[in-house]
């Protein structure tokens, strides 16, 4: 059962709804809903759903919410994992854009003040741009430097964008979650329903709605800060082994969501392609990390299941670096990968 505690009260339009999945987060969710409120503006939304939590995470964002009326809710409901958070949260969503954000995570405020800024110019033209991204920052725990991913190398700041006129990604570097803010109408036309009770659907939240996008804006600003680091997180090597059937389970609805290259723009077609390449490589990266006979079994089910959805769209995944590195056959692909994985973990600091 869904229960809301709504103390949440708009005549305005609203510019912004931030939706914030949160499940046992009860050390982070302060700063999270703190670092939201620190604007204090009328159109901005914050909606809290409060996934099954068992320790005081809703409690916190209850009084919370008390003490913000009129720009805070809260919806408490069973757990449904971070698919059916979200998905409670994009159908209470009022704003004209939308941004997720974790609840272990938070947002610098006077980069929420451009970032409003900005999407309030983009609503008083007569065509708001379908996506807008901006920079985010590596925050983890106990560490001082601070790894920023941002994108002004593909994408010039300020102005809007077609598909066509994006640069190329580097092998590594693609538009996460934690970098997109799309227009809810974009979200709405993808029908798009993440599923429950399933890890790293934030892979699918960044590329289901894609095709539905034709202009995008690049914000040259560190707005989303990332926490990584602290133990059992989602993204902790150890899990990601532990769950590789759900990267499996992720993978195969990114290849059946892939559209053909003549149904999209050129540059669309091109970033999907790199983006499906480089889940096709972590997944199967993970796979082989597993070191289990079964798993190596699958990784090849993953490649056969791409030249079943469409020998094109393989053979175009298939062509990217990493993917001819991750398909180095036998031991010695094995290896490779292995030592690549433990250079690029080094190389952002990630765990």
């Amino acid at each position: 059962m869904t229960e809301t505690v709504d103390h949440y009260v708009t005549h305005a339009p609203i510019t912004l709804s931030f939706i914030v999945p949160a499940y046992n987060v009860a050390e982070y969710v302060g700063r999270c809903i703190s670092s939201l409120l620190s604007s204090q503006a009328p159109d901005v939304e914050i909606i809290v759903v409060n996934d099954g939590s068992t320790d005081e995470t809703g409690l916190i964002a209850d009084e919370y919410a008390l003490a913000n009326p009129g720009l805070l809710k809260v919806i408490h409901q069973s757990n449904r994992g971070h698919g059916g958070a979200i998905n409670t949260g994009m159908a209470h969503a009022g704003g004209a854009y939308i941004k997720v954000i974790d609840a272990d995570d938070w947002v610098d405020p006077s980069s929420l003040i451009t970032v409003l800024t900005t999407l309030r110019e983009q609503l008083r033209q007569s065509s708001a741009v379908d996506l807008v991204a901006t920079n985010y920052v590596y925050e983890k725990q106990n560490k001082h430097f601070k790894h920023v991913v941002r994108y002004d190398n593909v994408m010039p700041t300020g102005r809007t964008l077609s598909w066509d006129d994006i640069g190329t990604f580097r092998t590594n570097q693609y538009l996460i979650m934690h970098s997109l803010i799309f227009k809810a109408s974009v979200l709405r036309q993808s029908h798009m329903q993440l599923p429950d009770h399933m890890f790293y659907v934030d892979f699918i939240f960044s590329y289901q709605p894609l095709p539905h996008t034709s202009t995008l804006l690049y914000v040259d600003t560190n707005f989303y800060r990332y926490f990584t680091g602290r133990q059992g997180q989602s993204v902790e090597t150890k899990t990601m082994v532990s769950r590789v059937s759900q990267l499996m389970l992720v993978n195969r609805i990114m290849t059946q969501l892939t559209p053909e290259p003549d149904s999209v723009p050129t540059g669309l077609y091109r970033y999907m392609i790199h983006y499906l390449s480089i889940n096709c490589v972590i997944t199967s990266t993970f796979l082989i990390l597993s070191k289990k006979q079964e798993n190596y079994q699958m990784k090849q089910h993953l490649w056969q299941q791409l030249e079943n959805r469409s020998s094109i769209i393989a053979e175009d995944v298939r062509s990217a670096t990493l993917c001819r590195l991750i398909n180095i056959p036998g031991q010695t692909g094995r290896l490779v990968v292995r030592f690549g994985y433990r250079i690029a973990e080094a190389a952002i600091g990630f765990n």
